[in-house]
């Protein structure tokens, strides 16, 4: 398995692969690996005749007072993680790369980022929108892998992708889980033993929730007091958002319909941490 760093490299191999008639799947990260992400390998990997998963810190889209420094990152580790999953290569690019000096243009998507953690963090998916772009264009990947723990993230990405006509399919794959149902996340790492615990109200918020809709609650405000009344009973919890939404719009409904995004952001200490499921009319329960 290749690691390629700079940008020129990058383009050349998926240019390699792409004359030789391979099919390339991108599966864009920010490193510190955990099994979601080796589940979108895996995907990638059923799906594309070769697979590159981009590691990259990307600085634009945090805020002045979010995580950027403290982030993890373990490049050889990410590296036998992809190896051992069939990646064909890592794309580890440094900042100076991605955002050269001068760099002064943005892709941002409106309407979808405004809600949930579009509110919560301003900006936040302007660089997320940027970063992808920039990968899309420099990897011109046929299929890209993201998580649906960052639903909203793969909404305003679909957006994106629909609105610029770019030639890729965006593939989400479901939410990944620890076996006491916490889902993972890079940022589980921040927890301490106590917090840890404590996080388990968002996976046993969401559950409830879900199983309520799935019974037939159609009305979202029941749903959010749901969520808010398990957040509450955890001392160590503060509640960011707990929100309904339609599904491909992320604007608040107050009836659920054929498709919703119930979703939650909690600060379990000073770690922000997200969990949602989608409603889909005719789904079973999972």
């Amino acid at each position: 398995m290749e690691i390629v760093r700079s940008v020129a490299e990058a383009q050349q191999l998926a240019r390699t692969w792409r004359e030789a008639g391979l099919s390339v799947g991108l599966v864009p990260t920010m490193g510190y690996l955990h099994e979601g992400h080796e589940s979108l390998i895996d995907a990638a990997r059923a799906a594309c005749d070769r697979v590159l998963v981009s590691v990259f810190v990307n600085p634009i889209q945090f805020g002045p007072t979010e995580d950027l420094g403290s982030y993890p990152r373990d490049l050889e580790r990410d590296a036998t993680i992809c190896a051992a999953h069939g990646a064909d290569a890592v794309f580890h690019p440094t900042g100076d790369d991605m955002y050269p000096a001068g760099f002064s243009t943005y892709v941002s998507v409106e309407g979808l980022t405004e809600t949930l953690c579009g509110a919560s963090r301003p900006g936040h998916f302007r660089g997320v929108c940027t970063v992808v772009t920039k990968l899309f264009n420099i990897v011109r990947p046929h299929r890209a892998f993201f998580g649906q723990k960052d639903a909203q993230q793969l909404a305003v990405i679909k957006r994106m992708v629909a609105d610029l006509n770019m030639d890729v399919q965006v593939v989400g794959c479901p939410i990944v889980r620890e076996p006491d149902g916490l889902a993972k996340s890079s940022r589980n790492t921040y927890l301490s033993a106590q917090e840890r615990q404590a996080a388990l109200v968002l996976s046993r918020a969401i559950r409830a929730a879900e199983q309520t809709v799935r019974a037939g609650e159609r009305d979202a405000a029941r749903v959010r007091a749901i969520l808010e009344e398990e957040i509450a009973s955890e001392p160590l919890a503060y509640l960011d958002y707990a929100q309904v939404v339609d599904g491909l719009t992320m604007e608040p409904v107050d009836t659920i319909g054929q498709t919703a995004l119930v979703a939650l952001a909690v600060r379990i200490g000073e770690t922000r941490l997200i969990d949602n499921f989608i409603f889909e009319e005719g789904q079973s329960c999972s």
